[in-house]
C-alpha cells in the first residue's frame, strides 16, 4: 500500500495508460485541425457556457487567494478565452496560449477592447514551448489548464507547475458519456463498441497527493444539447477520426456523411454532451521541483 504515496507509482500508471479506447479518443482531440473545426460552434450554446461554471471558478480562486489585482496568469489551452477574459476583468495580466488558430480568432473577437492590453494571446503548442527560453519558470501567480490536451503527459504537467510561484488549477473529465454520434461512428469506423473511460485527471490528483500537495477538488455534472449545422458536425467528426483511424480519408468521409445524413433535420444536427468534470486548485507555498 505504501507505493501509492510514491510519486513514481502514479507517473508509471499514467504513462502505462496508453492502451484502449480512451488513449485513442485523446489522439482525436489532440490536433489543432480538430479544434479549428470545433471553434465555429464552441461556447456558443447557453448550456455549454453554463457548464464552464465560470462564477464558481472565480469564487474558488478568490477563496484560495489566487485572484488579485496585477497578478500574472498563464492559461494553457485557453480555447475561446472565456476564463482568461474573466480573469483579466478582475485585474489579472494574462498570457493565454492555444495551438488552434480557430479558437484564438474567436478569443480575439470576443475580447472587450477595455481589457485587450491585459491579455497576451499566443499561437503555441504547450508541448513545444520552451519555458526556460521564455523566462516563464516561477513567473506566474496562477497557471491554469482547463479541459486542455496540453497537459496530457506527466512531463507537460510538471512543466506547467514549474511556471507557477503561487498556485495552479486544472480541470478535466472524471467521467464521460460519449455522444450518440461519436459512439455510432466509432463502431462503424473502428469496428468495435467505444469504451472511453477518461481518468488522466485522477492520475494528476493522486500524483499531487503523493508530492505533498492537497488540492481543493470539486466535481460538476455536465449536460447540454446543442444544434449545429450538418457541415460543422461533419468537419469535426472527419478531423477526429482522421487521427484515430487507419482508414483512407475518403472512406472516413463517406462513413461520416452517410451516418449524419439520416439524423440531420433541416441540415442541422443535435450534439449532446454529458459527464462529470473534476477541478483541482492548489497552492504552491514554495518552489518545488518535479524530481
Amino acid at each position: 500500500m505504501e507505493n501509492i504515496f510514491n510519486k513514481k507509482f502514479w507517473i508509471n500508471h499514467w504513462e502505462n495508460d496508453r492502451a484502449g479506447d480512451t488513449s485513442e479518443v485523446h489522439k482525436g482531440f489532440s490536433t489543432s485541425r480538430y479544434w479549428d473545426k470545433a471553434s465555429l460552434s464552441y461556447n456558443r450554446d447557453e448550456g455549454e457556457i453554463k457548464s464552464r461554471r465560470l462564477d464558481k471558478t472565480i469564487s474558488c480562486f478568490k477563496t484560495s487567494q489566487l485572484l488579485f489585482e496585477g497578478m500574472r496568469v498563464l492559461d494553457i489551452g485557453c480555447g475561446t478565452g472565456m476564463l482568461s477574459i474573466e480573469l483579466a476583468k478582475h485585474g489579472a495580466q494574462v498570457v493565454a496560449l492555444d495551438f488552434s488558430r480557430g479558437m484564438l480568432e474567436r478569443f480575439k473577437a470576443d475580447t472587450p477592447s477595455k481589457i485587450k492590453d491585459n491579455i497576451q494571446i499566443l499561437h503555441e503548442d504547450w508541448f513545444a514551448v520552451d519555458i526556460e527560453k521564455n523566462k516563464w519558470e516561477n513567473a506566474f501567480d496562477l497557471v491554469i489548464a482547463f479541459m486542455s490536451p496540453g497537459v496530457s503527459t506527466p512531463e507537460a504537467f510538471f512543466k506547467m507547475m514549474e511556471c507557477s510561484r503561487n498556485g495552479c488549477a486544472i480541470r478535466g473529465w472524471a467521467s464521460k458519456s460519449s455522444s450518440p454520434i461519436v459512439a455510432e461512428l466509432w463502431k462503424k469506423i473502428m469496428g468495435s463498441p467505444l469504451k472511453d473511460k477518461p481518468q488522466s485527471i485522477l492520475y494528476k490528483i493522486n500524483l499531487l497527493f503523493s508530492m505533498g500537495y492537497f488540492p481543493e477538488i470539486t466535481f460538476d455534472t455536465i449536460h447540454w444539447d446543442q444544434m449545429v449545422s450538418f457541415q460543422d458536425e461533419y468537419d469535426r467528426q472527419v478531423a477526429f477520426f482522421q487521427k484515430v483511424s487507419d482508414l483512407p480519408l475518403e472512406k472516413i468521409k463517406k462513413v461520416v456523411h452517410d451516418h449524419l445524413e439520416p439524423v440531420s433535420d433541416n441540415n442541422m444536427i443535435l450534439r449532446q454532451q454529458q459527464g462529470l468534470t473534476a477541478t483541482a486548485v492548489w497552492k504552491i507555498p514554495e518552489r518545488r521541483t518535479s524530481g
